[in-house]
């Protein structure tokens, strides 16, 4: 009986990447007027942003339908396999929740979802956490409830141009949004039991970074044995100088990683992340 693992497109997981890594995705979509594109697979990152930054259209996001879902589902349950599922947090989106009622449609109980309460970066690295106790000859059963441990230990901060794209899409309130209102103020964000929260502000991007290594060092330190992973929307420069500052700081670094259309639609061009695991 073998574990299948599957995701959403928020991971940024390639169609590419998850043949070659045995997993199985979900696409969301991005929704332009009368024009939706599936994510990964209709339209390119350089004519999102491009469409995304034009200010002709803002775009909107959606879901999955449970019959998504349940296409899997079935090929899951025909081969006697199981099943571990990884979503973006369902405080972001209604994804999990398309999962749940798929596998209530297709009546098979050796599916396991899990809340990933993140995305973009933090999602990959908990999908690729899965695939290494997969590796390891671990049930699925097991697999999900080592990646439930894992989630609460998983630690994603941001830097953000402007939170005018995330008030527009609903993620944050207009109140919340008035912090990056003044001039070079660069707001600071947080997933904090997959909320998505604003954490402080800087004057300017040094600062920023400057303060995202703060909240690295106040926490209980990065876990060496998983990866640390960097993200960034439209131009990598910011997540680059983010991961040399946090390099001279700490020690850290890690892979790059773009931010795809779903999440990207949300935080808007020049958005730049850290993701990683602190120790336990």
């Amino acid at each position: 009986m073998a574990v299948r693992l599957i995701t959403d497109s928020t991971s940024d997981i390639t169609p590419a990447e998850a043949q070659r890594l045995g997993i199985e995705l979900i696409a969301l979509k991005v929704i332009f007027g009368q024009d939706t594109y599936r994510e990964g697979e209709d339209i390119d990152m350089a004519a999102f942003y491009e469409r995304l930054t034009s200010g002709k259209e803002q775009p909107t996001t959606s879901q999955p339908a449970p019959d998504d879902f349940l296409t899997v589902f079935e090929r899951v349950k025909a081969a006697g396999d199981s099943a571990v599922v990884l979503t973006i947090s369902s405080t972001l989106s209604g994804t999990m929740q398309s999962a749940v009622i798929a596998r209530e449609m297709c009546g098979y109980e050796d599916i396991h979802i899990v809340d990933s309460r993140s995305a973009i970066t933090g999602l990959r690295l908990l999908v690729e956490y899965a695939l290494r106790l997969r590796a390891q000859g671990m049930e699925a059963a097991a697999i999900a409830a080592a990646v439930e441990e894992a989630r609460e230990r998983l630690r994603l901060y941001a830097v953000v141009d402007t939170l005018e794209y995330l008030c527009r899409g609903g993620r944050l309130s207009r109140s919340a949004a008035m912090v990056g209102s003044l001039l070079n103020v660069k707001p600071l964000l947080t997933l904090q039991d997959g909320t998505l929260n604003v954490m402080g502000k800087a004057r300017g991007l040094h600062a920023a970074y400057a303060k995202v290594a703060e909240a690295v060092r106040a926490g209980k330190g990065v876990d060496e044995t998983c990866p640390i992973y960097f993200g960034y929307t439209m131009t990598d420069g910011k997540a680059q100088a983010l991961r040399e500052r946090l390099r001279a700081d700490l020690g850290m670094d890690g892979g790059m990683y773009p931010v795809g259309c779903v999440v990207g639609a949300h935080a808007g061009p020049g958005a730049c992340v850290v993701t990683f695991l602190e120790k336990a």
